[in-house]
């Protein structure tokens, strides 16, 4: 665990991104993954030039964006409800990225929440979103099969205008390398069943104690939180579940 300030282990975790994406251009990006974290926390990153924040839960995006800079870009990487997208989109204009993606419902709901704001989002971009792909088999986890997946990116790209398919994202097993690899496969598969170029799609996949491996193995976007944040604090009842990204749902489900 890190021990010193927020801006201090963000320079650190910095230093580590640009030694071993030495040669990448673009260089991978760092989303600061701040879950249950105080808006305090949040801006001390900001202040030290961070501006691309991850969120696992509906109502901490909503709670939290409206006190940070406009210039924040904001990734849901939680399990999102469908019945939260709307909300979520058009509560946060600056919502830039759902990176979970992983059903057809929901990319519709984002779809029609996004389209009945597209013009007072930044610039009138479209929502980028991710497929979650599961390269695990663990059942803690959500995500796709690479068909599946591949199924709802088409759906994204022929009846979703308002939404940019963008890639695809993982949540690996611990420790295991391979699942890198298998996203790597997946969105090789992706891009031939939607006709899109394969190196202009998104690796979402990396965290604290992986990121390195992520990039060498070709991670365009990777998620740290406690070595920038801390580890996250658990309510007394609360276990530190692989499946904290499902948000409202319990482990036993």
């Amino acid at each position: 665990m890190n021990c010193g300030t927020v801006g201090e282990n963000l320079a650190r975790v910095r230093h580590r991104v640009k030694e071993v994406a030495k040669g990448l251009e673009p260089p991978p990006r760092l989303v600061a993954v701040s879950k249950t974290k105080p808006v305090a926390a949040l801006k001390e990153a900001y202040d030290a030039g961070q501006r691309h924040f991850g969120e696992n839960y509906s109502h901490e995006v909503l709670e939290k964006a409206p006190e940070l800079p406009d210039d924040v870009k904001w990734h849901f990487i939680g399990h999102l409800q469908s019945n939260k997208a709307k909300a979520l989109v058009e509560q946060v204009p600056n919502l830039w990225m759902v990176e979970a993606v992983d059903s057809i419902k929901l990319a519709d709901r984002l779809q029609a929440a996004t389209a009945g704001v597209l013009e007072t989002r930044r610039k009138g971009e479209r929502l980028k979103i991710l497929v979650q792909i599961d390269t695990s088999g663990e059942a803690t986890k959500s995500g796709k099969k690479t068909e599946d997946a591949a199924v709802i990116a088409q759906h994204v790209t022929a009846q979703c205008p308002a939404l940019q398919f963008a890639g695809v994202m993982t949540i690996g097993a611990s420790g295991d390398m391979t699942c890198f690899d298998k996203l790597v496969d997946a969105r090789e598969a992706i891009a031939r069943a939607t006709g899109l170029d394969a190196a202009s799609l998104e690796l979402s996949m990396g965290m604290s104690n992986d990121f390195e491996e992520a990039i060498a193995r070709g991670s365009t976007s990777i998620r740290v939180g406690s070595s920038i944040f801390g580890e996250r604090q658990y309510r007394s009842k609360e276990e530190p579940p692989v499946a904290e990204y499902k948000e409202g749902e319990s482990k036993s489900k």
